[in-house]
């Protein structure tokens, strides 16, 4: 499971104990239908101090969870890549900060851009007795997602659950804006449908505009999955607290957040021979596996017991993992 560090665990509990659990219960409500209804980019939707503790108590597990499997991941396929700055754009209340200083500790200055006033004051309570020095000294900034302002330069930049809160004309802009001064950019985005199209579409632009795929994908090829007729998406597990489990009136303990994502650098990464995009089928001697390569999709490719190591491999092997 993807666990808060203990120190921003225990920042969040401090936050959220200022506010009665049913008033962040009902700003939670009302946070979620504004998404649902997809308004939540039309007007504006943490419009008090106990809309930001809410959204911060019920996002940003998820977001860490999922930003962490995603540079963790990207870690994974390029050792050589030691970022020292980094900027996140749209940063919220600082989830993706707190995710990148754990997975590397060459990062040295991070940069939250965040236009929620109210966002960037919790986001630096939070971090205000961080462990690492990285998250703990970082510089917020209030500003838009605006492509015609100065482009964000740092050797990572990073946008977590952004782009389907801004219109569609004007993502492309943003994508270009984003890598612009990058030495890697990553782009996630909720495990939909409706995600993975957009996704996709920023992938295929920052190969037009000269960069690597890190991950997930094993290829810079064209994405092989036919729209409108499958996704591809993954999952990070993390634990719910009491109070994350009555504010999402939730009763199992845990909690998956599916996310879609593309990473994309200016260097050569370690590239696998496959990436595993559905749970493996397991079955008695032998394990079907769904994959992506770079000769397109494989379904359900079969590893029998026969196989000896190729076969213990494919029985531990999850949805997410390269093969």
């Amino acid at each position: 499971m993807a666990v808060l560090p203990d120190d921003l665990s225990s920042a969040l509990d401090e936050e959220l104990a200022r506010h009665p659990v049913a008033r962040l219960a009902q700003s939670v409500d009302r946070l979620s239908a504004r998404y649902r209804q997809g308004d939540a980019a039309t007007s504006p939707i943490l419009t008090s101090e106990a809309d930001v503790a809410a959204y911060a108590g019920y996002r940003m597990p998820a977001t860490y969870a999922a930003v962490h499997a995603v540079l963790a991941e990207a870690a994974s396929r390029a050792p050589g890549f030691e970022p020292r700055t980094q900027v996140d754009v749209g940063g919220g209340t600082g989830a993706a900060v707190w995710a990148a200083a754990s997975v590397w500790p060459s990062l040295t200055k991070c940069t939250v851009l965040e236009q929620v006033a109210g966002a960037i004051g919790l986001g630096k309570r939070l971090a205000a007795n961080a462990v690492q020095a990285p998250v703990r000294d970082a510089e917020w900034r209030r500003g838009l997602v605006d492509p015609t302002a100065p482009a964000p330069e740092a050797d990572l930049v990073t946008l977590s659950y952004v782009l389907g809160e801004l219109p569609d004309a004007t993502r492309p802009d943003v994508v270009r804006w984003l890598a612009a001064k990058a030495g890697a950019v990553a782009l996630i985005e909720p495990g939909t449908p409706a995600g993975y199209e957009r996704i996709r579409a920023a992938r295929a632009q920052l190969i037009e505009l000269g960069l690597h795929v890190v991950a997930p994908c094993p290829h810079d090829a064209a994405c092989p999955i036919v729209p409108g007729e499958d996704w591809c998406h993954f999952a990070a597990r993390l634990p719910r607290s009491g109070l994350h489990r009555r504010l999402k009136t939730g009763t199992l303990g845990f909690e998956d957040e599916k996310f879609a994502y593309v990473v994309a650098g200016r260097f050569e990464p370690e590239r696998p021979d496959a990436r595993i995009i559905r749970h493996p089928k397991k079955h008695k001697g032998w394990v079907a596996l769904d994959l992506c390569t770079a000769d397109g999709l494989k379904p359900g490719v079969a590893v029998s017991k026969k196989q000896g190591p190729r076969y213990r491999a494919a029985r531990d092997a999850e949805w997410g993992d390269v093969w």
